[in-house]
Parts: structure tokens; sequence; C-alpha cells
């Protein structure tokens, strides 16, 4: 497929060095990525605690070349991982039409940014498809297709359009007016997850979060999200790095290494992946929660 142009990049960084010179390093091997513009978005320091991570950080990443523009913004504050997202997708997407997004603790395939760009042009006109996940679970992948349609939205390296993402909404009060029971069943998977839970947590201030309310307006506006059946990001932040991050490698499997994928002209919800992540869930159910407690442990320190 030849582009006419292709979808700037836009990573999200804070205090993790090592983290943050992985994703790059398996960025620069990408076949598109001397092609591609690279914004970088380092937040500042939360506390003097992070304020030397921080400055490794940004010195890193002044120095980055393998791309055909870098752009990096440092923030003079400390905006906190949800909204230093919701600003700089808002912003880079508005003025570009499209966009791919990473955070600093995802390695990418060498395909994933021509999976990424190819799919944002193969259903630009597609209305009904909203979310391009670059990353999968580790699920049972008999009978599936290169890519396949569910209302699950990933977060970990993902891309979409302007035009859908206007529609993006954090209004906490209205999702959680909005949503009846049964559409809160079918969000959590019939029941299989708490995903839902993430709402409730922010509308407690438990949290604050962004990815949960771009899931919510998809699946308010009936939309799907493409993933592709072999993963191509493996997320390195859950090696027991940080105080609260726990190590695991259930999330984990082999990056693909496809370099024509097919993609799919019939728009509907595969039944096969939501069975099979159904199932993945319901094995794992304790590590993931412990996963996810972590998780928001460690956004809560990055705001």
């Amino acid at each position: 497929m030849t582009f006419v142009n292709l979808a700037p990049i836009v990573l999200f960084v804070y205090n993790r060095p090592w983290h943050t010179q992985q994703t790059v390093e398996a960025l620069q091997k990408n076949k598109l990525a001397s092609e591609s513009e690279l914004f970088i978005y380092s937040d500042d320091a939360k506390n003097d605690d992070a304020r030397v991570s921080v400055d490794e950080v940004r010195k890193y990443i002044d120095n980055i070349t393998g791309f055909k523009k870098i752009t990096v913004i440092k923030r003079d504050k400390n905006w906190g991982l949800a909204d230093s997202i919701i600003d700089g997708v808002t912003k880079i997407v508005n003025e570009y039409g499209k966009i791919i997004v990473l955070e600093d603790d995802l390695v990418t395939s060498p395909y994933f940014l021509k999976f990424m760009n190819e799919a944002l042009e193969f259903y630009k006109d597609e209305k009904k498809i909203w979310h391009i996940s670059g990353w999968n679970y580790p699920i049972e992948t008999a009978g599936l297709n290169n890519v396949f349609l569910w209302r699950l939205m990933n977060c970990w390296g993902w891309a979409t359009w302007a035009n859908r993402w206007e529609y993006y909404e954090k209004d906490v009060y209205k999702t959680m007016q909005e949503f009846s029971k049964d559409d809160i069943k079918r969000f959590n998977l019939d029941g299989v997850e708490d995903f839902f839970g993430q709402v409730t947590a922010n509308y407690e201030k438990k949290i604050n979060t962004w990815a949960i309310f771009w899931y919510a307006t998809i699946f308010k506006k009936n939309g799907l999200c493409l993933n592709p059946t072999q993963t191509f990001v493996e997320n390195i932040g859950n090696d027991a790095s940080g105080a609260n991050c726990g190590k695991t490698d259930i999330f984990t499997s082999r990056l693909s290494s496809l370099n024509n994928i097919q993609f799919l002209s019939s728009i509907i919800e595969n039944k096969i992946s939501i069975t099979n992540l159904k199932k993945f869930y319901k094995q794992n159910k304790k590590t993931i929660f412990k996963i996810i407690i972590n998780k928001f442990k460690r956004i809560m320190k990055w705001k």
C-alpha cells in the first residue's frame, strides 16, 4: 500500500528512562519510522522525588534521531497522564486528521507502524470502526483471521481519526447517567469483567483516567475496534521495576512479524474473539485485578 501521508506518532513519557529508551529504540526499528513525524509529550515532575528521573528522560528524548521530524513538548507543570493524553491527542489529531498513540512502556514490532497506517487508510471511510489497536490479548486464535472486530478498546498502542475522536468526552456524571444496567453488563463483557468499575472509581475521585471514557464513547456510539490477531505491541510496564508495579507475563505473547495483513470487508463483531476473551478473563481474574490496582497506583503517582 502506498501512503500519501503517514499518521503522526505521539509518545507520552514521564519518569521511566529505561522504559522510554526501550520504547523509542523499538520504534526506530519500524519500517516507516524515518518517514514519520514523532511528537513526544514530557510531563513535568510531580514532586522533588520525580525530578531526577524526569530530567533524565528529558535529556534522552532531546537526542533522539531516526524520524522524519521530532517535536518535543515539555510540560512546565505536572498535568498527570490522563489530562496530558487528552490534551495532546486532541491537539495533534485535529491538526493531522489521524494519529498513532504510544506510552512510555510499549515495545513495538518492526511492522507496527505499517499495520497502523494501513489500517487507518483502509478503514478511514468506515464510520463504524472507531479505533485501531496494535496490541492483542494472548487469547486462543484458532478460527480468527489476521484481524478481527470487537467492542473492546485497547490502549496499548492505538490509532484513530479526528472525525471519531471529536466525540470523545470525559464527563463522568453523564456517563454514569447514560449507561443502563443492560449497557453496563455488555460493557463488562456480559459480566465477566468490571470495566465500568473504572468509571465509578473516576466518579468517586479514587482515580483519574482517560481510556475508559474513550471505550465508553465508542460503546455508546455502537462503534467497533479493530484488533490484530497476533500482537504488534508488548507492554514492558509490568516488570516490577517500580514500587507499585507487579511482575506478570500473562499479557505477553510473541510480537507479530506479519508484513502483509488481510483486512476485513465484513464489519461485524467477531463472536469467537469475545468468547476467547471471556475465557482469558475468567482464568486470570485474580492476577488481572492486582495488575489494575497497581497500574492505578502508578497513574496516581504520576499526577
